[in-house]
């Protein structure tokens, strides 16, 4: 039986072959091949180094707390009805919970116990446009994160509220819909519209072979003009490595 074809990927098998290729490649096709600009996030960086999250986006978005609508410090009850809970249950294998804070820096829009149960539900991730508490703890989980920073104000949203979940957001930037696809790695996330991701994968793995092949010459050679980018000589001996490379 024939492998499928990329086309025919499951989001299940879309999110495995994703996760052997690196947010680098994924926004260089995104550029080069969709015109696809804002895809990469401005602000969320790697608080877990060398964990990457691979899997489709649950959306929460935060809006500034307004006294009259939220007030007081007592609001674990109102928080317990909130859209953060509701995203957290609504979280299932494969996703990652991607947050809208809006850049806030004081707002801890996640704990520990919170992020605990985005694991337990088989979360990916977390993604925040914000900060995360509790990060010693949260560290222990094993889950990646991608927030701004993180803070110790307690998880009674400081400054924001968490208004609504499963909703287009902005996150670092860029739009972000309920299950598009999201990438992120030490170099930073990207966001993919799940309707390109099949043909995304197929581009991902050529651009990726063609760099395996570049960099072991220029590792033997140091000749970086003749290899990246391959110039006409070097294409012949890359068209060679890889029937070699098929033939065994």
């Amino acid at each position: 039986m024939n492998a499928p074809t990329a086309s025919q990927l499951t989001t299940s098998e879309l999110l495995r072959a994703f996760a052997t290729i690196s947010a680098a490649t994924i926004s260089t096709m995104m550029r080069s091949h969709f015109q696809i600009l804002r895809h990469a996030m401005v602000g969320p960086v790697t608080l877990t180094p060398g964990l990457k999250a691979v899997g489709t986006a649950v959306t929460l978005r935060f809006l500034p707390k307004r006294e009259d609508v939220i007030s007081g410090f007592g609001e674990e009850q109102t928080e317990k009805r909130s859209a953060l809970w509701a995203s957290i249950m609504a979280v299932e294998e494969g996703n990652i919970l991607v947050i809208d804070a809006h850049g806030n820096m004081q707002t801890g829009c996640l704990g520990e116990m919170l992020m605990t149960g985005v694991h337990a539900r088989g979360g990916r991730g977390v993604v925040v446009d914000g900060c995360l508490r509790d990060l010693p703890e949260a560290r222990k989980l094993g889950l990646p994160l991608f927030a701004r920073g993180s803070t110790p104000c307690n998880a009674s949203f400081f400054e924001m509220y968490p208004w609504d979940f499963n909703q287009p957001i902005g996150c670092g930037n860029v739009l972000v819909f309920p299950g598009d696809l999201i990438v992120a790695d030490d170099d930073g996330v990207v966001v993919v519209p799940i309707k390109i991701a099949p043909e995304l994968v197929e581009l991902c793995n050529t651009k990726e072979d063609r760099e395996i092949f570049e960099r072991q010459r220029i590792r033997e050679t140091g000749d970086v003009a003749k290899y990246h980018p391959m110039n006409a000589e070097a294409r012949v001996e890359y068209e060679h490595w890889l029937r070699e490379r098929e033939s065994r």
